[in-house]
């Protein structure tokens, strides 16, 4: 007789937590047997994955609302070489104020025992140490408030929840007059506003790039206008022109970014007011002027571009009348060229305007990118994995994960190399640099003869000769994930998804599903690409091909059970690059969890 199906799959026992160290911990080596009777909640993430910044949000309230019953324990899986340098960590893990401890695993030891494949990737443990739950992407906070409302039910009857205190330890505080500032402009009269992240505020420097001339924040993280107002992490700062500032009231442009709001600053008062944004993130599919995480502002074609990097896209904003639009990109991250509408980005990080162009640092294709004549063309870069530190020609030159770009007196521009800790120049079809040795560069303006560049993780702003010359220390990468070995063939790849307790799929508007699959090179799938309604598809691979990526997009919905008024309707989605590799015993089957149970 066969056993009868509870619905639940094996229990599987999670296995244990293995890196190079801890932070957050006081030096404490942590286990999950240290954590059992609790719920632990592993977050892998990368600090440069825009997304993941995100799910470090949306689990503040989950670790308030479960304190003592619920331990968020971060995973923190490399993509950029930077990033696996355990001072880069520890100072991400300040800017980004984690306050859960964290697991360095740059060898990707933990990664692989999980079998994540995306960057974010959470997965619930249970108080007894079994896997319950495994998530893919972003806005799943929802979905793991209703699975651990409904266990912790069943483990408080059977004794198996026992809260304790948390294993987090906060690190010292930094001090000093600027904290991780993301930006600076040069301002008419002199000196520099700055975009101070850490402190959650704009700081005006003098002439120095030193003394603080005043503050424009309350320095606490908040959406509030008017004279005492506050920000959340504001990145980019553009100038209005004169007569268009006389004109709507406000001078400087601030991306908000973790606000995901547009904010408009009067310098002479100081006041400032919110042009665009709701405070809450933008769910693909609504249209109720939301954003996603603006990063960088410029003034060009008379508007304001917005390199918005939680949706990979560009968009613009019109001062005369308030209106915010999608100006380029699908949606899709990547790196593709072409007309606008068409061409893929990933994370828009930095902007700068020079006549009929429009340049973009785009930093998780490690690329220099341009918008002109209704086209978007790549100066340098090749892909979301392969990043170096190489000067040449568009052919040879590598970047790693650049944040700002300027445009230099001369017409060339310079790249802030964030992840090389350099400067780098783009001029007559060549890169070649000009200062390394920085840390962590994320903006630069122009003073005279020299770059005045952000130090972002130096927290100072630092003066480089425009006529300095370095070199390159000369290395490729292509981010080293666990490859899938494939079948050449049939492939049938299917997105795993189950409506979170309490809810259902929500087919009422339509289909409640998006597949959307292509590979690079393109001849990786012979037939079977592109976009469908259905969770499972059957692509066909050329087994010629050998090495590739598959490049999986998701998106399901589901709403409250219950239905009637006031029922919430929730978007679960997730964007994958997989590694693969096709070999005679490759599997025939790619299993992509989104949402469900383990």
């Amino acid at each position: 007789m066969s056993a009868p199906d509870t619905g639940r799959r094996p229990r599987v026992r999670a296995p244990e937590l293995a890196g190079r160290g801890w932070l957050n911990t006081g030096g404490q080596t942590l286990r999950l047997s240290d954590l059992r009777g609790r719920f632990v909640l592993l977050d892998f993430w990368a600090f440069c994955c825009i997304n993941c910044l995100h799910v470090l949000d949306e689990l503040r309230p989950l670790e308030e609302k479960y304190d003592g019953e619920l331990v968020v324990v971060g995973v923190h899986s490399p993509k950029f070489v930077h990033e696996a340098d355990p001072d880069a960590l520890r100072a991400a893990v300040e800017r980004y104020q984690v306050e859960h401890p964290v697991l360095d695993d740059p060898e990707l030891v933990t990664w692989q025992a999980y079998t994540a494949r995306a960057w974010p990737t959470l997965v619930l443990v249970d108080p007894e140490g079994y896997v319950v739950a495994q998530y893919a992407g972003e806005g799943h906070a929802h979905a793991i408030d209703a699975l651990v409302a409904e266990l912790r039910d069943e483990h408080r009857a059977r004794g198996t929840l026992q809260p304790g205190g948390s294993p987090y330890v906060a690190p010292p505080v930094q001090s000093g007059d600027l904290l991780f500032p993301a930006t600076t402009v040069a301002l008419p009269g002199g000196g520099f506003l700055v975009a101070d992240a850490g402190h959650h505020a704009l700081v005006e420097l003098a002439a120095d790039a030193e003394t603080v001339v005043r503050r424009i924040g309350s320095g606490e993280r908040g959406l509030v206008d008017g004279g005492r107002p506050s920000f959340n992490e504001p990145n980019g700062l553009c100038l209005l022109p004169d007569d268009l500032a006389a004109a709507v009231g406000y001078d400087v442009v601030v991306a908000d970014t973790v606000n995901h709001a547009l904010r408009g600053v009067h310098l002479a008062t100081g006041t400032v007011r919110t042009l665009a944004g709701t405070g809450r993130q933008l769910v693909p599919g609504e249209d109720d002027g939301a954003l996603s995480s603006p990063w960088d502002v410029a003034w060009w074609q008379d508007r304001v571009w917005v390199a918005m990097a939680g949706v990979h896209q560009l968009w613009t904003l019109d001062p005369r009348t308030g209106a915010v639009e999608v100006a380029a990109g699908t949606a899709h991250e990547g790196l593709l060229d072409g007309p606008l509408a068409e061409a893929w980005f990933a994370q828009t990080s930095g902007l700068a305007a020079a006549g009929d162009r429009l340049w973009i640092a785009d930093s998780e294709t490690s690329s220099l990118r341009y918008v002109e004549a209704g086209e978007v063309r790549t100066a340098v870069g090749t892909g979301l994995f392969d990043f170096g530190f190489q000067d040449g020609d568009a052919g040879t030159a590598l970047l790693q994960h650049p944040l700002g770009v300027t445009v230099l007196p001369d017409g060339s521009v310079a790249v802030c190399d964030t992840y090389n800790g350099a400067v780098r120049r783009w001029a007559d079809g060549q890169v070649t640099t000009i200062a390394t040795g920085l840390a962590e560069p994320s903006g630069a303006v122009v003073d005279g003869k020299h770059l005045v560049v952000v130090e972002s993780a130096a927290h100072r702003l630092t003066r480089v000769p425009l006529a300095g010359v370095a070199r390159a220390d000369g290395f490729a990468h292509t981010t080293q994930r666990p490859v899938t070995e494939i079948a050449g063939g049939d492939l049938e790849i299917v997105v795993d998804f189950t409506p979170p307790p309490g809810q259902k799929v929500d087919d009422r508007f339509g289909p409640p599903s998006q597949l959307f699959v292509s590979s690079t090179p393109p001849g990786l799938i012979r037939a079977g690409e592109g976009r469908g309604t259905d969770l499972a598809r059957v692509v066909s691979i050329d087994a010629a091909v050998g090495d590739g990526v598959l490049h999986v997009a998701a998106r399901a919905a589901s709403c409250d059970a219950h239905g009637g008024e006031g029922a919430a309707c929730h978007l679960h989605q997730q964007d994958w690059g997989v590694p693969v590799r096709v070999t005679s015993g490759g599997e025939a089957r790619l299993v992509l969890p989104l949402s469900g149970l383990a």
